[in-house]
């Protein structure tokens, strides 16, 4: 029997069909292992770069360009729906709340950057961009890497030196990941221990802090007793209560419920369904009457409350107020779930595609709202090809502008790394404004990263593994570890120390800043198990896009400067 196909399709680079097989092979055995938890924490889709690499050692190879290819689009893929998922938390975690932890989630990278050049700069034999690979590696940031890799080709061109420098980066990368992740939770291990953290002591007061500052929608009844605003509007009251608030029913006194506008007079007896923010329950007890307990749903009339999501277009973007739903359909809009976070209805709130508005009043007056906004479920699970490949097309235009600085030798570019980054972010926030849905169910986001990812993981372990043994099994690679875990350890110590000591942060929410200064899913995996609460994924999401953002960059300046 002929069997050349077979090895023409386990060892003919050039081949389609072998670079198919050969990719499928290494993701699908990457992310399997990649689940097995070791001590409560596992690598994830990393492990994927592992299995590249041993395939790459056993001479499995792939043609040059076509792997080239499928590593920058992989990147690009995961860079702009990271982008995509991190924009709308990108500008307001700059507010009062965040500004600390964003603060001190830079001084994490600015730390890790002083580390690095001290190596550098006292060691003398390692060069620039195996550090930068170490670098990435110790702090756990793929984008980085894939962002240094990017800008050393731009810069220098497709030579064999260069690619030798991108196998070396990848090699510090694989070497410096797995101490990488011990270090974020080792250096969490140690902060519990040096300030002796009780961690129950540290659930009641990230609980206690929860409930003073909690913001979302709480839906209260309350009894007008105050005989002072007796035959006062809706539109008075307002005046009287400077609060954000609405009130979507009242029951009568003669037990007529109706659904009011700014000019519906209430009166003595009238129970009032408002929504409002929980910590301006007491305000309002004092201006109204008491609070009373109240089934509206089996309460009969006309008067029912349903949810109504928004997937036509032409309403991205739109404020409430700007849908008259008093004047034209006799409706009150109480909250908006957006990403499962309920706001306030509020007549400046935008509203975007995706959003599930709460609306009070007659069915029918409901089910006419519901045709004109959509309401079609079905519209939010086809996805939006357009606003993916036209944020593609403007992030590749904006990674390619020259961006000259003082003292650098050549101009510095974004990348195909940055630029689609930055586009990503822009659109997310301000995409409405060009008619952009942006959209995306959160499956078809976490598909979109994990593909890309795995497919740029993949194209660097492949690519580096037939030179990785020989470089990291030595004493030289065991130093890669060595200045990996320093990277890590030291900035995350002293932050740690500061965070605690000078600002009295929660533990957990050192947890969750730790994590998300390195970017790191399995540390903040294993920050979760160990507060059973939502305190470290918080604070995570806090720095998660600056951080991001500022490691793709910083990855890239250093190779500018020093490569």
């Amino acid at each position: 029997m002929d069997l050349t196909w077979v090895e023409a399709l386990l060892f003919n680079k050039d081949s389609i069909a072998h670079v198919v097989l050969l990719y499928a092979f290494v993701i699908a055995v990457g992310v399997r292992l990649g689940k097995i938890k070791i001590f409560g924490v596992s690598l994830g889709v990393t492990f994927v770069l592992f299995v590249g690499l041993i395939m790459g050692h056993f001479q499995f190879a792939v043609n040059t360009e076509i792997l080239h290819f499928v590593r920058e689009f992989g990147l690009i893929l995961f860079i702009f729906s990271i982008g995509l998922q991190v924009g709308p938390g990108f500008f307001s975690s700059f507010k009062e709340g965040g500004l600390r932890l964003n603060g001190l989630a830079v001084l994490i990278i600015i730390l890790n950057i002083v580390v690095t050049l001290s190596i550098y700069f006292t060691v003398g034999s390692i060069s620039i961009t195996d550090l930068v690979g170490v670098l990435s590696g110790a702090v756990t940031n793929t984008p980085g890497l894939g962002a240094a890799q990017q800008t050393l080709i731009e810069v220098h061109g497709t030579t064999a030196e260069t690619a030798q420098a991108v196998q070396g980066m990848s090699m510090g990368y694989a070497a410096a990941y797995p101490l990488g992740v011990l270090g974020i939770i080792l250096s969490m291990i140690l902060l519990k221990v040096f300030f002796k953290i009780k961690l129950e002591a540290e659930t009641e007061n990230i609980e206690a802090e929860n409930e003073q500052s909690q913001l979302k929608p709480h839906v209260v009844t309350f009894e007008v007793s105050n005989k002072l605003i007796n035959g006062l509007t809706i539109s008075k009251l307002h005046d009287i209560i400077d609060r954000n608030f609405v009130i979507s029913r009242i029951k009568k006194s003669s037990g007529d419920i109706v659904v009011p506008n700014s000019q519906t007079i209430i009166g003595t007896g009238d129970l009032l369904l408002t929504v409002l923010s929980v910590q301006e329950e007491d305000a309002f007890r004092s201006v109204i009457g008491p609070v009373v307990k109240m089934d509206w749903d089996s309460t009969p009339g006309d008067v029912v409350s349903r949810r109504i999501v928004i997937t036509k277009n032409e309403y991205n973007g739109r404020k409430i107020g700007s849908l008259r739903l008093r004047m034209g359909y006799k409706l009150n809009a109480t909250r908006v779930n957006r990403a499962g976070v309920d706001l306030l209805a509020s007549p400046n709130l935008m509203l975007q595609v995706g959003d599930r508005i709460t609306v009070v009043g007659n069915i029918d007056d409901i089910n006419r709202l519901a045709t004109k906004l959509g309401n079609s479920l079905k519209r939010l699970n086809e996805p939006n090809m357009v606003t993916l490949f036209v944020g593609i097309f403007l992030g590749i235009i904006v990674g390619s502008i020259p961006l000259s600085f003082p003292g650098m030798s050549v101009p510095m570019r974004l990348g195909l790394a940055g630029g689609p980054l930055v586009v990503a972010i822009l659109i997310s926030r301000f995409g409405y404004k060009m008619g952009l849905v942006t959209y995306t169910s959160s499956s078809a986001s976490l598909l979109l990263r994990e593909i890309g990812i795995c497919l740029f993981l993949a194209s660097v372990g492949i690519s580096s593994g037939a030179r990785f043994a020989e470089t990291v099994f030595n004493s030289a690679g065991l130093m890669w570890v060595l200045y990996g875990f320093m990277i890590t350890f030291i900035p995350l110590i002293i932050v740690g120390i500061l965070a605690r000591g000078k600002y009295k942060l929660n533990y957990y929410t050192i947890m969750g800043l730790l994590s998300g200064g390195c970017t790191d899913p399995p540390a903040l995996a294993y920050a979760n198990k160990a507060a059973n609460n939502d305190a470290p994924a918080v604070a995570y999401s806090t720095v998660y896009p600056l951080t991001m953002f500022l490691r793709v960059i910083t990855a890239q300046i250093l190779i500018l400067a020093l490569a």
